[in-house]
């Protein structure tokens, strides 16, 4: 992977406030996040229904740029859920990472063009794991990657992100069923996006 560089905490702003955050205090290398009860992102498709109360800890985010962030969460919560948020606007956003349903670990993204689409796979064998979700922002795409602690990284989505558009992108988390949810982010950093799809 490119060479990459930290972007700070306190680099990035909320999309909606979380219940409550904290770092580790002496080096700052983690930020611990508690989502509010009910905290979901979606638009219209299938259930009727628009959720806008994620919590995304967004900045800039440019052609040829991809980000990295890396988090571990407990996963037992129906439709737990944390990974990486690439916004346009309220009805021009991706997010991609990890989704706790059915008694399943799911890698997929939700990407919304108006209304929104959501592909899933299990991986129930990631449980336990450090996960870091990759987004690499092309001219007309965004390409989403992650892996599994220092596993290879699996190509997870390609999906049309509109290059002429100011975006941002970063960690997130929602808990759409229950209070109580933290996730542990460990790692946000920027680096030149991903060359090439294979």
């Amino acid at each position: 992977m490119p060479e990459s560089h930290i972007i700070p905490w306190s680099d990035g702003s909320w999309t909606h406030a979380p219940f409550a955050q904290s770092t580790a205090a002496s080096d700052e290398t983690h930020l611990d996040v508690t989502a509010v009860e009910g905290s979901d992102a979606w638009r219209r498709t299938a259930y009727g229904f628009v959720h806008d109360s994620e919590h995304a800890l967004l900045a800039p985010l440019a052609v040829g740029e991809a980000m990295d962030v890396s988090f571990q969460a407990p996963w037992d919560g129906q439709f737990d859920q944390a990974g990486v948020f690439a916004k346009i606007d309220d009805e021009h956003w991706i997010k991609a990472g990890i989704e706790y349903a059915d008694d399943h670990l799911g890698l997929g993204a939700v990407v919304t063009d108006v209304g929104s689409d959501w592909s899933v796979g299990h991986v129930d064998d990631w449980h336990g794991s450090e996960i870091t979700v990759r987004v690499s922002r092309w001219p007309d795409a965004v390409i989403v990657r992650a892996r599994a602690d220092d596993g290879d990284w699996r190509l997870v989505r390609v999906a049309p992100f509109d290059g002429d558009a100011a975006a941002s992108a970063g960690p997130f988390l929602a808990a759409p069923m229950r209070s109580g949810l933290t996730v542990r982010f460990t790692r946000w950093v920027r680096s030149a996006a991903d060359a090439t799809l294979h």
